[in-house]
């Protein structure tokens, strides 16, 4: 009867979808959890690594982890360049951080103002994320007129030069980009990263950050943050002109159709939130 009575229960869990012991571990492949320690260690590591780098971080012997690496760069997961021997994300990797990025709210309600804006203003127009080297560039959209200056999507905007990378340090807590910050200047000191510190209060202030004719020689840009209900960066957005062709005042037509799409995209996100929180 006992033994009915046991049966019994699993099976009614089973109907319901709940597994017999919620603590159990499910069965797994070993060496594919092997391999994602070389991955994630690439990952952490936010640069191309050697192997003998990339063994030691994920534990392993380099003879073994050498064996991973051929079967990883066989799936595309990873490629190695030819001159330097090192290691960095293939294009299935590529292709699978764009699946998810796709699937991320702010980036789809972005797309279709960001076109928008294209189209309206005339300059080019970008979206940039948070990426393992700083803001990388995820959209662009070209000018109709012909821009000399070498943006595209994978492009890492630098912290302190652009207007991109200013916005980005602005909006994200200091633990985050200061390290990124100290490697692209390794000899700044104590009293610049303060004066940096200091001119991104000003950002916050503004909402709108500018560079004119930096670090593009001729090229000017604005750049606004778009933030969720809870305060968070989730994109950057940037519209980038010639200098003397492009309004880069604080009021300007540019300035005010940039920030009126990140407030679009900023509304959208906040509807979304409010209706997964709202009980069914």
């Amino acid at each position: 009867m006992a033994r009915g009575k046991a049966t019994g229960a699993a099976g009614k869990a089973e109907q319901e979808g709940k597994p017999e012991k919620a603590d159990k571990a499910q069965r797994g492949i070993q060496s594919v959890e092997v391999g994602g320690r070389l991955l994630a260690a690439l990952a952490a590591a936010r640069v191309p690594m050697p192997l003998a780098a990339l063994a030691e971080a994920a534990q392993l012997a380099p003879a073994q982890a050498h064996a991973y690496l051929v079967s990883l760069t066989r799936l595309g997961l990873l490629k190695r360049d030819h001159v330097s021997g090192r290691y960095e994300p293939g294009p299935l990797s590529l292709q699978l951080g764009m699946l998810r990025l796709e699937q991320d709210p702010a980036y789809r309600a972005a797309l279709p103002r960001v076109d928008a804006l294209a189209r309206s203003s005339g300059f080019s127009v970008a979206i940039s994320i948070a990426g393992p080297q700083g803001p990388t560039i995820v959209r662009y959209v070209p000018a109709s007129a012909p821009l000399h200056v070498n943006l595209h999507v994978g492009t890492v905007m630098a912290l302190a030069a652009t207007a991109t990378g200013r916005v980005y340090c602005a909006f994200r807590p200091p633990a985050q980009w200061q390290p990124l910050w100290r490697t692209q200047q390794p000899d700044a000191t104590d009293a610049q990263l303060a004066d940096f510190s200091a001119a991104l209060e000003e950002i916050r202030e503004r909402g709108i950050e500018r560079s004119i004719d930096t670090p593009s020689p001729a090229v000017s840009s604005l750049g606004v943050p778009v933030l969720d209900a809870a305060g968070t960066l989730r994109l950057v957005l940037t519209l980038v002109g010639s200098t003397g062709a492009i309004d880069v005042d604080w009021n300007g037509t540019a300035a005010r159709a940039l920030l009126a799409a990140a407030a679009d995209i900023a509304a959208i996100l906040s509807a979304e939130g409010e209706e997964e929180e709202s009980p069914a």
